[in-house]
């Protein structure tokens, strides 16, 4: 059995090399296991335990796949979209002031059916304890500028000040939709200098004076 691997198969989106720099994606719709949070993830419980009912219900959903479909992937990125009412505060770094949505992709051969299914296997399972807040949708981005950045998400206000304030303007692109990251490592297991995470921006022509 084949097993697909969305970060090759979709090498532009989630494949990124450090040498392209801050390059233009374009970004086809795509559904989401989703949950909404607001706070400092590294503080605030309700972001582990989004993030752990979003694996659940991922894993849950893969092994369902390739039992009853016979098609075999490994589980996409963890990815979030983050605003907040002051956009400086990412700059600033003002964790609590931020709110997140966190998802995980899924692939689209997967009908709602089966995705409900799942849901309720995990919920007799395992108990998710942000189950009820789950949901799936699906996120059309279209045009964006992404960079491959290497370091703590920390280090991050410089190549996002450089996307910002230089390379979108001088192109005429403002920014449309939410700043979005994916996770190519974990947090857990990998040194903060060494942590490789997408940094995406929606963008959309500047409207003409």
């Amino acid at each position: 059995m084949e097993k697909v691997d969305f970060k090759k198969q979709l090498k532009a989106l989630y494949g990124p090399t450090k040498s392209k720099g801050l390059h233009v994606v374009d970004v086809p719709a795509m559904r989401f296991l989703m949950i909404d949070g607001h706070g400092d993830p590294n503080v605030v419980l309700s972001y582990s335990e989004a993030v752990e009912t979003l694996y659940t219900v991922a894993y849950t959903l893969k092994f369902a796949s390739k039992t009853q479909l016979d098609r075999d992937y490994t589980v996409p990125p963890l990815e979030g979209l983050w605003w907040a009412s002051d956009m400086q505060s990412f700059v600033t770094r003002e964790k609590d002031k931020w709110d997140w949505t966190m998802m995980i992709m899924v692939p689209d051969w997967i009908g709602p059916a089966m995705i409900a299914a799942a849901i309720e296997t995990a919920r007799a399972k395992k108990k998710p304890t942000a189950l009820d807040l789950l949901r799936v949708e699906a996120l059309e981005e279209g045009k964006a500028v992404q960079v491959l950045h290497i370091g703590s998400y920390d280090d991050e206000g410089p190549i996002l000040a450089r996307m910002h304030e230089d390379y979108m303007p001088k192109r005429g692109w403002v920014p449309t939709g939410k700043h979005h990251e994916i996770y190519l490592g974990d947090p857990r297991k990998t040194a903060p200098e060494k942590l490789r995470t997408i940094l995406r921006q929606p963008i959309k022509e500047r409207p003409e004076l």
